[in-house]
């Protein structure tokens, strides 16, 4: 195989013809799938990244011919399966994306894929509960209930039923329900505008997501208090649905538009007022950066969006760089920082390591790697030890700058790592136990704010 001339160029990110029927008919996705794994097989370069290909190449080896012809159609799912739809071989490692002749989109023929079989197969009850954040998340905001149910999930017994029932490993962790949800708990400030940077909009909108607004409203709060501290007016969204990231990772597309369609008119409006859209969880940002512009490419208001979207400390940083951002800090100590995928595959560069390296007497260990997390994916039986041994270079990296904070713009991620690094003996941590926090929480630490 030949690279062609040219093929260093930026990619290109095609749109995903869904609403094509060809796109699922099963006998010319299986003939696709032949094209790019007989192109991966030849190539092999992204045999590290996840167990996609792995899976792919042991297929392939341990067949009758040691080529891709000697293995049956049937089991191609097995490498689909495996997609967690990171972008990581699409963005750091193939060298065949767009514009190369080949056109090799690996994680969108995967979600194809998914689409293909969900088709089919139809929604697995469980699937499409637990995709259904609003719904899950309806356990949060009522204070008995949410103790209760947050008790009840941390026992043996129940974490064996959810494993047999639902497919959740017992061992993997899984997120709590705040007693108050954010949305119910924050109010929008909308004192006159700040003014407006050579870059950044003087006022903001949050998209809280659902994490925030079901688990983790402090993480919210902290994004609050930065606005507040930094006299930046913010509003929050008055009607917002789940952004569609759960859906679109198992195929879903139908469900991802019903879910589009609630967000888009009232992020459109906010969007063409001039206002920051901010969302403090990478998944949720890239969806509107890039999988719904590529689901729906002529949709004016998506474009709107797309402009007007901003990971939080692409947005600070950026304040900064305008020269309109406090930087009233305190030292945080040592710092090891997690860059999700998520927020790797948006192109914006470390912002969040560009502002933790404003703080001063902090030491920054930025570990650049794909946690193996990936939401749902992530706690299934079938995939969660998968999904620790992917996550074991980044623990190991994690651990060694014997941190006083270990954080990660996915919160997910955090955890997950959290939950890998507390396998370490205290010696390897320097004796000490580093306390998990999202990048929010340690800038609403650094300012000194309660």
């Amino acid at each position: 195989m030949t690279v062609r001339e040219g093929s260093l160029e930026a990619p290109t990110r095609h749109a995903l013809d869904w609403k094509n029927p060809k796109f699922y008919d099963e006998a010319d996705l299986n003939k696709e799938l032949e094209r790019v794994y007989d192109i991966c097989h030849g190539c092999r370069r992204c045999v590290s990244l996840c167990g996609s290909f792995p899976a792919l190449f042991d297929l392939i080896d341990e067949g009758p011919t040691g080529e891709l012809d000697g293995v049956p159609k049937e089991k191609y799912k097995a490498v689909v399966d495996q997609c967690y739809l990171c972008d990581m071989c699409f963005m750091t490692k193939c060298p065949y994306v767009p514009p190369h002749e080949w056109n090799l989109d690996f994680p969108h023929l995967m979600l194809r894929a998914k689409a293909v079989y969900l088709k089919k197969q139809g929604v697995p009850g469980t699937d499409k509960f637990l995709t259904s954040t609003d719904k899950v998340g309806m356990f949060a905001g009522i204070p008995i209930v949410t103790q209760t149910v947050n008790a009840v999930n941390k026992t043996k017994p129940v974490r064996a039923m959810l494993e047999r029932v639902a497919g959740i490993d017992q061992n993997a962790w899984m997120p709590g329900f705040a007693t108050t949800k954010f949305r119910s708990s924050a109010k929008s400030n909308t004192t006159p505008p700040v003014r407006d940077g050579a870059k950044t909009p003087g006022k903001v909108a949050i998209y809280s997501t659902c994490y925030i607004n079901y688990n983790e409203p402090g993480v919210g709060h902290d994004l609050v208090k930065l606005l507040e501290h930094n006299a930046i007016p913010y509003v929050i969204l008055e009607k917002e649905a789940c952004c569609g990231m759960p859906k679109l990772e198992i195929g879903d597309l139908d469900a991802v538009e019903q879910l589009k369609n609630i967000n888009v008119p009232q992020l459109a409006r906010l969007a063409r007022e001039g206002y920051a859209i901010l969302t403090p969880i990478p998944s949720c940002t890239l969806m509107y950066k890039q999988e719904l512009p590529l689901m729906f490419p002529d949709d004016a208001d998506l474009k709107a969006i797309k402009k007007a979207m901003w990971d939080p400390f692409e947005y600070l940083v950026t304040r900064n760089k305008d020269g309109l951002l406090k930087t009233d800090f305190k030292g945080l100590g040592t710092v090891s920082y997690h860059i999700p995928c998520h927020g790797r595959v948006q192109n914006v560069g470390r912002k969040t390591e560009e502002f933790l390296k404003l703080v001063p007497n902090t030491t920054v260990n930025t570990v650049e790697r794909c946690s193996g997390h990936s939401g749902l994916w992530g706690t299934r039986k079938e995939f969660h030890g998968m999904a620790m041994k992917i996550g074991k270079p980044v623990f190991k990296r994690m651990a060694e700058a014997k941190p006083d904070y270990i954080s990660s713009d996915c919160q997910l991620a955090g955890h997950h790592i959290e939950q890998g690094i507390a396998n370490f003996s205290a010696e390897a941590l320097g004796g000490k136990v580093p306390t998990m926090a999202h990048p929010l929480t340690l800038a609403r630490i650094a300012y000194g704010l309660d």
